[in-house]
């Protein structure tokens, strides 16, 4: 497996964690934001090396993970995005997986790797 970077948007620090501890333990380098704005930042300076974005569709803050999404989805065309949340989601963006809460950390892995 090639190593490339994974941010991960998630404003639960618990969740976060869980979240952070599965994909490292399969060698992804993981990047951690609690909010989509801080996540914007990181977006806008990284380059090809960012391969994916996994984000919470409801995150404290004026952003909402849908909004980061179409956001990286400019920045980087060819990026993975995961969107996940506890409450159903309509419509899923165009181009993005869709992970509903609770999910087996398997289901993650596999919408990853994509």
């Amino acid at each position: 497996m090639s190593k490339f970077i994974t941010l991960l948007v998630e404003d639960d620090a618990f969740q976060r964690e869980i979240l952070a501890d599965v994909l490292k333990g399969e060698g992804f380098e993981v990047v951690e934001c609690a909010t989509a704005e801080a996540a914007e930042l990181i977006v806008a300076s990284t380059g090809t090396e960012l391969r994916a974005l996994i984000a919470d569709h409801n995150l404290a803050g004026e952003m909402s993970g849908a909004a980061l999404a179409q956001y990286a989805r400019r920045k980087h065309p060819g990026m993975n995005i995961i969107l996940m949340s506890g409450t159903k989601v309509e419509p899923v963006p165009v181009v993005t997986t869709f992970l509903q809460k609770p999910f087996a950390p398997d289901l993650l892995l596999d919408a990853v790797r994509r």
